[in-house]
């Protein structure tokens, strides 16, 4: 079997078409392509045309692996339930029921973003201390159990939190600020900020010193 021609796509300038034996047989991307040593006018086996499909393959869930945790930090594991998800059949527009990709793809591809430091947890959990719902107020017991539900280890909470100036007196003043109104009961808003993971006594200052301002 002869590798026939290596064209680079019309969409995407870093993934070139492969045809072997004149018909397209996979793509790769340019790095894949140089890694892999493949040729135009070579010949090679059955057996090496179906792991250059399969590294194909693995080109592509690497891909999108990487865009995923590019447009945000993302914890260890968003990263590996994302993976999980593309093993699983998909059904195409066809309505044919297409496999996912192999499950040994997802500790490959973890191991190579934790390799080039696209996967940090502490980085992950600073981000998301800092940004999560800067504006509208959240408190730091939330803020952890949303971390321990990201996977990030307790130690590394432990330490962005008490690193972090975010403190919930502020958090709450902001929650109230928006929500007061919403509520003729003082004790359905002591409530819902209760759930929220702020203290009996944080709460019920925090309230007071909205409906008392210091003149």
């Amino acid at each position: 079997m002869k590798i026939t021609s290596i064209s680079v796509q019309a969409r995407d300038k870093n993934r070139v078409n492969v045809s072997v034996d004149g018909k397209y047989r996979f793509s790769l991307d340019i790095v894949q392509v140089a890694e892999l040593g493949i040729k135009t006018n070579t010949e090679y086996d059955e057996a090496e045309i179906e792991e250059f499909e399969r590294q194909s393959q693995f080109g592509k869930v690497y891909s999108r692996a990487l865009e995923y945790v590019l447009t945000r930090p993302r914890s260890r594991r968003e990263v590996a339930d994302y993976l999980y998800r593309k093993t699983r059949p998909k059904r195409g527009r066809d309505g044919e029921l297409r496999a996912g990709m192999p499950h040994e793809f997802i500790d490959i591809v973890l191991e190579r973003l934790d390799a080039k430091g696209h996967i940090n947890d502490t980085r992950f959990a600073e981000y998301w201390v800092e940004n999560r719902n800067v504006r509208k107020g959240t408190s730091l017991r939330q803020l952890q159990a949303e971390l321990v539900k990201k996977g990030v280890a307790s130690d590394i909470i432990a330490r962005v939190i008490d690193d972090t100036e975010r403190d919930d007196d502020n958090e709450i003043d902001k929650i109230i600020a928006k929500r007061y109104g919403r509520y003729d009961d003082r004790q359905k808003l002591v409530a819902y900020l209760a759930r929220r993971g702020f203290q009996y006594s944080t709460i019920t200052e925090a309230i007071d010193r909205y409906e008392q301002p210091e003149s």
